[in-house]
């Protein structure tokens, strides 16, 4: 029997599972450009695209940080409470950083108060995943990219981009918050696809 909704009617995606669509640096870049520098609502979106893309954070760890997790002297975000229940540090780029600096300048601006979660609304209250992943679909389809857009869609192209750095897998591990170096090269290997197939059709295959 189909899954439905709450309306009692079949839900549209709900049960079933796509395989990783990564998300390159050049779409990652348009899919920020799509975001307005001088709003509030599109410097939002541009810290909450480069966050996850550039630490590897999963959206709930995303939206369950404060300003005092956040060092951007240092480059590093604290999670207090990851998956597991398992605390770790992890390090952002300057890109991410100034990201996060002009969002806490604007926050300071319109009067929300520090002990509010760092991704919040304009009044100050939480933020949902739908409502991330929302805003994601909207400015993908602004920004022309085909691929399915979403909020641990971002962490993916953090891992699959470290890994193509040469980035050793136990850092990786740690930025991801993983349990184990098995769990990170599984998730890995679910993300080369694209890669993989990249790599066979460039091969000079001599004819007989």
């Amino acid at each position: 029997m189909a899954p439905t909704t709450l309306a009692g009617r079949p839900g549209h995606n709900r049960g079933r599972t796509y395989p990783p669509e990564v998300l390159t640096p050049e779409e990652v870049e348009r899919l920020v450009g799509a975001a307005s520098a001088r709003s509030s609502t599109g410097i939002r979106a541009r810290a909450l695209i480069l966050t996850p893309q550039r630490g590897g954070l999963r959206i709930g760890e995303a939206l369950a940080l404060h300003p005092k997790d956040v060092d951007l002297d240092w480059g590093t975000i604290r999670i207090l409470r990851g998956k597991g229940d398992k605390a770790r540090t992890i390090g952002i780029d300057p890109g991410a950083a100034a990201a996060i600096g002009r969002w806490l300048d604007r926050r300071a601006h319109l009067g929300i108060g520090r002990r509010r979660p760092l991704f919040c609304t304009l009044a100050g209250t939480a933020l949902y995943p739908q409502q991330v992943r929302t805003t994601l679909t909207r400015l993908a389809a602004r920004a022309g990219i085909d691929k399915r857009v979403h909020p641990h869609g971002l962490r993916h192209a953090h891992a699959a981009h470290l890994n193509r750095a040469g980035v050793p897998i136990t850092t990786i591990v740690r930025q991801l918050g993983h349990a184990n170096l098995a769990d990170t090269s599984r998730y890995l290997q679910s993300l080369g696809q694209d890669e993989h197939l990249a790599r066979v059709q460039t091969i000079n295959w001599h004819s007989p």
